[in-house]
């Protein structure tokens, strides 16, 4: 980890990676959309809605696994001054939050059909539109401590650490209350799909997940570019301010 902590480095790396992740997950995502779309059977129950899942359930995955590499980068930036650590949040937060927003919306195209209304307010629902809140939240926070401090303050890293709390509440929410919304139907070492669902389901995550590491990437290196850019622009005003002093 600490040899990424040189931005030269990482950005040797990132250079490399960004367009392969991309253009892999693009592809990726594609095969695994025409898979759900139009191979993949219709379910039973749910019909033809089930096909709603190979997006909404991905975007679930990622909106929460995102602010997770939220509260691991904000502890890195707390505790080691990791000095990519904040860069690597900031960076997570929009497409997090971009994640977060598909998977609150596909959920309410599903539950029109499958519960006669758009919206309901139980816990899963209701702790998903607070993740997408908190992610406002941080990027509101981020932009507001500028890039004086590594891609943020202290005061957004905690915040990051603080949201982390939601995490399990989205995830035990069908479990502790009583919910319109199904229980996990994958869960370590199983799962109650049938192949036909789970295989594209697994291909969709995957293109998905390729997606936002390539975007991540993308915006880490943006970010790094305005440091840089800023600090030249400093340097410049500072020559002359001081030539404009020695006339």
């Amino acid at each position: 980890m600490h040899g990424l902590a040189n931005p030269a480095r990482f950005l040797r790396l990132a250079r490399w990676l960004t367009v392969p992740l991309l253009a892999g997950g693009l592809a990726v995502t594609a095969v695994a959309l025409a898979w759900g779309l139009f191979v993949a059977p219709a379910e039973g129950l749910q019909g033809e809605t089930v096909r709603i899942l190979y997006v909404h359930v991905p975007s679930a995955w990622l909106g929460m696994g995102g602010w997770t590499a939220i509260a691991v980068a904000s502890f890195v930036e707390l505790v080691w001054r990791h000095p990519l650590a904040g860069i690597a949040a900031r960076a997570v937060a929009t497409p997090g939050a971009l994640y977060t927003a598909v998977c609150l919306i596909t959920g309410s195209l599903w539950g029109r059909p499958a519960w006669g209304t758009w919206w309901v307010w139980d816990g899963r629902l209701t702790s998903m539109l607070v993740l997408l809140f908190l992610y406002f939240g941080y990027l509101a926070l981020a932009n507001a401590a500028g890039s004086e401090n590594s891609g943020g303050s202290r005061v957004t890293a905690i915040f990051g650490l603080v949201g982390a709390v939601n995490i399990p509440i989205i995830h035990y929410s069908v479990l502790w209350w009583n919910s319109l919304h199904q229980p996990p139907s994958i869960s370590m070492g199983k799962s109650a799909m049938a192949p036909d669902f789970l295989v594209p389901l697994l291909v969709s995550t995957v293109g998905f997940s390729l997606i936002f590491g390539g975007v991540v990437l993308a915006r880490m290196r943006a970010i790094l570019a305005d440091q840089q850019a800023e600090v030249r622009l400093r340097r410049k005003a500072f020559a002359e301010a001081a030539s404009e002093v020695a006339d």
